[in-house]
């Protein structure tokens, strides 16, 4: 049987940015986001701090040497780097512009800065930001993880307070009350921006014919 013909031709691959105070629930999300799209592809960062138990390079980081980094990045080979204490973060250059080109979308799960770079860099990128119901939901939720001391929860609860202030510098917030409905607007932004005519590059208006 011969599908219906389609006015798209081409698109551009979407830059999906992702961002969110520890302790929000963004990993649940992003997990339950790539079951719902199994082609969305991940980003995965480079990074120059030791790889920690359980963690696979190449799945979760690209664990590099600080000479490595830094040759990297007098290439231009990131899109995006930063600091964070004593270590380097990196995004990859090559595989966003890959996918941007040959029509797949690709995930960042990056912060406030990593975010305003990648941005800057790339027009169509659309940004969300995940954010939990109340300071007091997160500071609960960081409390139920049982492997942070009090310092270390104050800490990322005065993190989180700066990062929610750049809450206008992006495209979309979802609040995290509920998985299940914070995943429903998760898919609505995603099937919005996958509607945009300005991801498409080539359309085929003979079919109008």
């Amino acid at each position: 049987m011969i599908g219906k013909p389609t006015l798209i031709s081409k698109r551009q691959g979407i830059i999906f940015i992702i961002s969110a105070p520890s302790g929000a629930g963004k990993t649940t999300l992003i997990t339950g986001l790539r079951s719902l799209y199994p082609r969305l592809k991940l980003s995965v960062s480079c990074t120059t701090r030791a790889r920690r138990n359980g963690e696979v390079h190449g799945r979760d980081y690209y664990f590099i040497t600080g000479r490595q980094f830094k040759a990297m990045k007098a290439r231009g080979q990131f899109a995006e780097w930063a600091q964070v204490h004593d270590f380097f973060y990196g995004t990859p250059r090559r595989p966003l512009e890959q996918c941007v080109r040959s029509g797949r979308d690709i995930l960042l799960d990056i912060d406030v800065q990593g975010a305003k770079k990648i941005k800057r860099a790339y027009r169509g990128a659309v940004s969300i930001f995940v954010l939990p119901p109340s300071l007091h939901e997160l500071k609960r939720r960081l409390a139920l993880r049982a492997t942070e001391g009090k310092e270390t929860i104050h800490r990322r609860l005065a993190n989180a307070r700066g990062e929610i202030r750049e809450i206008l510098a992006y495209d979309y917030y979802v609040v995290n009350r509920e998985v299940k409905k914070a995943m429903g607007v998760l898919k609505s932004i995603v099937e919005a921006e996958r509607a945009r005519t300005s991801h498409v590059t080539e359309w085929r208006f003979d079919l109008l014919r």
